[in-house]
């Protein structure tokens, strides 16, 4: 990635272009999955995709399947790497769009995605990070669990949450560059919550009404969870010494009004229409069909 290239993109979206979308999919041995994936993202035609697998070294006919694709992806490689978090760099190193999100093989984004996530982020300029509905699909059909889920950097800090779903999360490449600019290796399969946690500490996180991609819940991936907590707790330890002690002590306060994270959206609402605690807002993005524009409710 040149500066030139940076500099192009960002001059194509002040010129009213759609914005450049980078989107990375690392894989290792999902060659049916990562079809899927695949297709998930380029059948959506959007105009300005920069589109790039990361490959880890796969045997089993991967690599046939991206070359049958490569006239539509920005770059891809089939090489051993350090891990996931390793690929997903490699991948967004070779990138430059202002828009930047990641999806792993078997997971998927759904038709509308793209163009709904690039209106978003033109219309609402401010908005620096964004979370669709998470959504969970079969082993190998379409959703089968939407829900809302709501967060702020006090509900982590409260120990109400459970994961950001990471495959519906899409943010500027400038709050990227300002959170360090890469996933951590060092975190492992927390490597995602590691970056969520760095981006609060520079901008707020805000809900889109809307499903963006699903989370394909498969064998292979059941039983994970209890490992991924325990890297959570870790992190959610350091993020909590980072922060001064009045924030500190309203995570308390949230803590103690909502002991669960399913409470968290109606606590939300419950103060907003008391008018207290103004400093604990999820702001949601909605569509506003008047105007035919995404704004902050």
């Amino acid at each position: 990635m040149t500066d030139s290239a940076v500099q192009h993109t960002r001059a194509d979206t002040r010129d009213g272009a759609p914005p450049v979308i980078s989107v990375v999919t690392p894989s290792l041995n999902q060659r049916h999955r990562l079809e899927t994936t695949m297709h998930s993202v380029l059948d959506q035609d959007y105009p300005a995709l920069e589109y790039v697998v990361v490959d880890g070294g796969s045997t089993d006919g991967s690599t046939d399947a991206i070359r049958a694709r490569e006239a539509r992806l920005a770059g891809w490689v089939s090489e051993p790497d350090d891990g996931h978090a390793d690929a997903v760099n490699k991948g967004f190193a070779r990138t430059s769009g202002d828009i930047m999100c990641w999806i792993n093989s078997s997971d998927v984004q759904y038709p509308w995605t793209l163009r709904t996530v690039a209106q978003i982020f033109t219309d609402l300029p401010h908005v620096e990070w964004i979370m669709g509905l998470p959504s969970l699909l079969g082993e190998t059909d379409g959703p089968k669990w939407v829900r809302r889920d709501v967060f702020n950097e006090y509900d982590f800090l409260a120990g109400n949450y459970h994961a950001i779903q990471q495959e519906s999360v899409f943010w500027r490449r400038s709050l990227w560059e300002r959170a360090g600019g890469a996933l951590d290796q060092r975190q492992g399969p927390a490597a995602d919550f590691d970056l969520w946690l760095r981006f609060f500490d520079h901008a707020r996180l805000y809900h889109v009404d809307t499903v963006l991609a699903g989370f394909r819940l498969h064998k292979q991936r059941l039983g994970a969870y209890e490992e991924y907590a325990g890297h959570t707790a870790r992190l959610v330890s350091q993020f909590a010494a980072r922060r001064d002690r009045r924030t500190l002590r309203r995570a308390a306060l949230i803590r103690a009004l909502a002991p669960r994270q399913e409470r968290n959206l109606l606590l939300s609402r419950s103060l907003r229409k008391l008018g207290l605690c103004a400093w604990y807002r999820h702001p949601a993005v909605v569509y506003d069909f008047a105007s035919q524009k995404w704004t902050v409710a």
